[in-house]
């Protein structure tokens, strides 16, 4: 193996290298399948996620501690409710059962102040 030093770049001796002018040509389909085969373009679609918060842990909180009229239980059922649509994929069920138990959770939460 050789292990004597190499400049970085190469000593250029002599004139520097001509340079030609390539003139190239491009034809732009509008429509149409490409010119060349060749592989298909991977396409990867990304689903926006939307974000439902569904209140178990407010629906718990007020179960265990301010279940006046049961409404914190009836909160929390209708919290796992929304989970379970979320889940599923139906986001307008679960925000509806989510808007429903925050609602009982606002409820218990006035009666029990």
């Amino acid at each position: 193996m050789n292990h004597a030093p190499q400049p970085f770049l190469p000593r250029a001796s002599g004139p520097p290298p001509t340079y030609q002018v390539l003139k190239e040509e491009h034809e732009v389909d509008v429509l149409g399948a490409p010119p060349t085969p060749g592989p298909a373009p991977t396409v990867i679609s990304i689903r926006s996620e939307v974000s439902v918060p569904d209140h178990v842990v407010w629906s718990l909180f007020n179960t265990v501690f301010l279940n006046i009229f049961c409404l914190g239980f009836v909160a929390f059922a209708y919290s796992v409710k929304s989970r379970d649509r979320k889940m599923v994929g139906d986001m307008i069920g679960a925000q509806s059962y989510a808007s429903t138990a925050k609602c009982l959770n606002i409820c218990a939460l006035v009666f029990s102040l």
